[in-house]
């Protein structure tokens, strides 16, 4: 009855918040939103709907392209650069751009703003979601290679059945990571001004940007308490249970009395009627490995090979096209909007930037390092851990913004140099969750060897903690990077009821111009962005990724 009780109430909540979005809706008459703790039950209803879908969104998008990149070197040369630089791309941004379009296609209803909002915090999870299955799938060893091959399994076979269960502890860990991290990005998806109109959504993270324009403190406090209670329910219907499932595809896996069993898999392992009822479901998945969507290529059989080769010749023509008309875009732009002198204010803007996400990035190493490889260690310390990071993560750091802008003020700091610590708070969880994965994923007969051959101190960070989680490392870092550049726009920006502080750098020339609703000035400066994300990956993140993923394969 417990179980068929929860349910019943999902579904219903699913239902009536699906009912919410598909209201008509007019843009110059805002939804009001109220700071009364009545309504934050159904805007937490809402703003969890939101999430959701957007997970979903991001799966498919992970399955697809992911997938594409870590099994053909001709997608990956151009799958990959795009993701690092549009993970750093600022959610407002894709706002600015997408919003008008979106209200545009569902005009005078409530579907054209929340797809916009949930468009935007889809852009906040998948980039990191969708990265670390690439590096699953291209860390799949060679023998579950050879297994497939024994079995005769086809590509969609092995793809199920080999690649995305190898992958799917560090796909899960970089989900939690990502769905908590996106209530960061809530706020900015769900109350925004864009060409003139202020756009509210019901939900918390609108509650929270109204309490934060009222200095409301009281309010803060509920939508904390709310939103807390919102992370655990979904932990323990979602999260946990999957962490606990997930567990038995782990390479090196741990013994099953270690692991704490969630509260859900104790209620349904009770349900005898539930879980007979549910058996189709393991016969839906059964019968989808079973189709064949996908057919590998013989290189053996020359028609299908040149086939394959006319194919590889028609993408990089068309990527030929693409790119010389991207380019015709972008200088047509830039010489008839923008002048010389605002591109190099725009540049001198995005080094301040630059220094502050690469100083994020050392801090966020130096502390969490350490720490995730002693929490990976211990597998029993990692379980119970775990739901505390979680929270912890889920918590929007920007509540804390506010209070930092009081203390700027009233101590007379300098935000040139404490945005840069700003950054760290919203990006520092990428590291952590990589490092604590990589440093699970050692094997325990590596551990012993350790220990037998009294491996210790620097040698052993050497010989074993860093190769083993090299790959998890640099990827939580581009992560990292990319979130710190999307931060920016909040840390270079500090507001608190009438105070305001500014620091120097692009993440607030984009705010000011989208606020202000100048979509040239917005695109330039992502623009300019897009640009720098870009060398620096070039130059130093690809370089030393390709490294790191050499030597871990071998």
């Amino acid at each position: 009855m417990i179980a068929l009780t929860i349910i019943f109430a999902l579904i219903v909540t699913v239902t009536w918040g699906t009912m919410q979005m598909v209201q008509s809706y007019q843009i110059d008459n805002p939804i009001q939103i109220s700071l009364d703790p009545i309504y934050l039950p159904l805007y937490a209803i809402r703003t969890t709907l939101r999430l959701i879908i957007a997970l979903f969104f991001s799966l498919v998008f992970t399955f697809i392209f992911g997938t594409l990149a870590a099994k053909n070197k001709h997608a990956e040369s151009i799958i990959i650069p795009i993701i690092d630089i549009l993970q750093s791309v600022p959610v407002l941004s894709f706002l600015s751009i997408t919003v008008t379009g979106f209200i545009s296609l569902f005009k005078n209803n409530m579907l054209g703003p929340e797809c916009a909002a949930i468009f935007g915090i889809f852009t906040s999870q998948v980039w990191n979601i969708t990265l670390s299955f690439y590096l699953g799938v291209k860390t799949v060893p060679q023998e579950l290679k050879e297994v497939s091959r024994m079995f005769h399994l086809s590509s969609w076979e092995c793809f199920w059945k080999i690649e995305v269960p190898f992958s799917a502890p560090k796909l899960l860990w970089n989900i939690i990571i990502s769905m908590s991290n996106s209530w960061f990005f809530v706020i900015a998806c769900e109350a925004f001004s864009v060409a003139g109109y202020n756009i509210t959504l019901p939900g918390i993270g609108s509650y929270i940007s109204l309490a934060i324009t009222q200095a409301n403190n009281k309010a803060i406090i509920y939508a904390i308490i709310c939103m807390l209670l919102v992370i655990f329910l979904y932990n323990q219907l979602l999260f946990q249970p999957m962490l606990y499932w997930v567990n038995k595809f782990k390479k090196y896996n741990e013994d099953e009395k270690e692991q704490k069993k969630p509260i859900l898999i104790n209620l349904l392992q009770k349900t005898k009627w539930l879980r007979q009822s549910l058996n189709w479901i393991n016969n839906l998945g059964y019968f989808w490995m079973k189709l064949n969507f996908i057919s590998s290529v013989n290189n053996n059989d020359n028609s299908k090979y040149k086939s394959f080769k006319t194919g590889v010749l028609i993408y990089y023509l068309a990527l030929l096209v693409i790119l010389i008309l991207s380019l015709y875009i972008i200088c047509k732009f830039i010489f008839f909007n923008v002048i010389i002198s605002e591109i190099k204010y725009v540049i001198v803007l995005g080094i301040y930037t630059t220094l502050r996400v690469m100083i994020a990035v050392f801090l966020s190493s130096i502390i969490w390092v350490p720490i995730g490889v002693f929490i990976g260690l211990k597998p029993r310390l990692s379980s119970y851990i775990q739901s505390i990071i979680q929270f912890v993560i889920a918590f929007p750091v920007n509540l804390f913004f506010p209070i930092i802008t009081v203390f700027i003020i009233k101590y007379k700091l300098n935000i040139e140099l404490w945005a840069a610590p700003l950054m760290v708070l919203g990006t520092q969880w990428y590291i952590l969750f990589n490092v604590i994965v990589g440093a699970g994923s050692i094997s325990r007969e590596l551990k012993l060897a350790a220990i037998n051959f009294k491996v210790k101190g620097i040698l052993w960070w050497k010989r074993v903690v860093f190769p083993a989680i090299a790959p998890d490392f640099i990827t939580g870092a581009i992560a990292s990077a990319g979130g710190a550049w999307n931060v920016s726009i909040i840390a270079e920006t500090l507001t608190w009821g009438n105070y305001k502080i500014n620091a120097t750098g692009l993440g607030h020339y984009i705010q000011l111009n989208f606020v202000k609703g100048n979509f040239v000035k917005t695109t330039l400066g992502t623009m300019i962005m897009c640009i720098i994300v870009f060398l620096i990956n070039r130059i130093f993140w690809k370089p030393l990724y390709n490294m790191v993923t050499k030597n871990y394969l071998e």
